[in-house]
């Protein structure tokens, strides 16, 4: 994985640059989600490795799927990147865009498993309070985990905060057993 990630680092940073340029983060990470899943469909994976597929017939493939979803520019792009042979690099490109469009934006996006439903009020404590500690916006994403017994984890970044009950009875566990 590290290896596609070092191939599509030059790309992001270039799609980067250009979303930057235009002031138009939100085509562009629309296109690169568009071209990752396109990349990563089971019947989309049979055909890049196949040995009867070449570069332009995917190359035309992945137009005709993505063409009339994203600009000349974009389209342009994913042409470029499916003929170079970094089909496999294009969900490490749109994921290391994102990152790149977060660290500029001073936005860090953070997912909430919780046992429960959350609330509005939670939500908004929650991501003022994680605003507070990251000096960053968040933008919150949330998802019911109902295998937690109760409580939530919440992940931004390199921050994982375990508020689960699970979470605490291993950590409960972890000290009675020293």
């Amino acid at each position: 994985m590290a290896d596609l990630d070092e191939v599509a680092r030059p790309y992001a940073q270039a799609v980067f640059e250009l979303a930057r340029d235009a002031d138009d983060y939100e085509h562009w990470s629309s296109a690169l989600g568009l071209a990752a899943s396109v990349a990563v469909d089971p019947s989309i994976q049979a055909l890049i490795h196949s040995p009867k597929v070449d570069r332009e017939q995917l190359s035309t493939l992945f137009d005709d799927i993505t063409g009339p979803h994203v600009s000349d520019q974009a389209r342009n792009f994913i042409k470029l990147a499916v003929r170079n042979g970094r089909v496999k690099a294009l969900p490490s490109v749109a994921t290391q865009f994102e990152g790149l469009r977060a660290a500029a934006q001073g936005t860090v996006d953070a997912e909430v498993l919780s046992a429960q439903d959350v609330s509005e009020a939670q939500l908004e404590k929650l991501a003022s309070s994680l605003e507070k500690r990251l000096g960053r916006k968040v933008n919150l994403k949330v998802r019911r985990d109902e295998t937690l017994l109760g409580g939530a984890i919440v992940r931004a970044g390199d921050l994982v905060i375990d508020g689960s009950a699970r979470g605490h009875l291993q950590k409960l566990a972890s000290n009675l057993s020293r």
